[in-house]
């Protein structure tokens, strides 16, 4: 066997093993983040966005190589969108249940909740609050840099009586 041959089964080897440190439990525990990001908020004769932020719990279980399973908490204030006649508050507390894949440092999750969320409307004629508990939905991707993360996400808020609400953000994730 010339050194070549040897070379390629060492590093072969070495390459094979890798992955089973670097990817079993790298990054599980409890982690917190925040972000920021665009929030439509659509309601009838509205269609309008502004500049929203979030923060965020969790914990992620890492019981499986390879797989993100964890439950996460979060409050959203999605900011003020406004027209000329209307401006719209909302805020929402969210649960969510998150389920992923990680390949190296790269990562895909969804996530599927509740959100207890506030609405708020004002106008020349009119001022309206309501509020509910209703379904919410996420997709997302993140980039982990040991205990450091960067995720980017859409996620959408489902209020039934009032409107419909999304978020597209970036975030910054710490693991303890």
């Amino acid at each position: 066997m010339n050194i070549t041959k040897k070379l390629l089964i060492i590093f072969s080897g070495a390459f094979l093993l890798l992955p089973t440190s670097v990817f079993a439990g790298g990054d599980s525990g409890f982690y917190i983040g925040a972000g920021v990001g665009d929030a439509p908020v659509e309601a009838v004769n509205f269609d309008e966005s502004d500049f929203a932020y979030k923060i965020f719990g969790g914990y992620n279980f890492g019981l499986v190589p390879l797989v993100d399973l964890a439950v996460e908490i979060s409050y959203v204030d999605f900011g003020n969108p406004s027209n000329q006649n209307l401006n719209v508050g909302v805020t929402g507390l969210n649960a969510f249940g998150l389920a992923g894949l990680k390949f190296g440092p790269f990562g895909v999750f969804a996530k599927v909740g509740m959100s207890s969320w506030n609405l708020k409307l004002a106008g020349d004629s009119i001022r309206l609050s309501d509020s509910g508990f209703d379904p919410a939905y996420g997709i997302g991707a993140k980039l982990q840099f040991s205990s450091f993360a960067v995720r980017a996400e859409y996620e959408y808020f489902d209020l039934a009586r009032s409107s419909d609400v999304s978020l597209l953000s970036v975030s910054a994730v710490y693991t303890f």
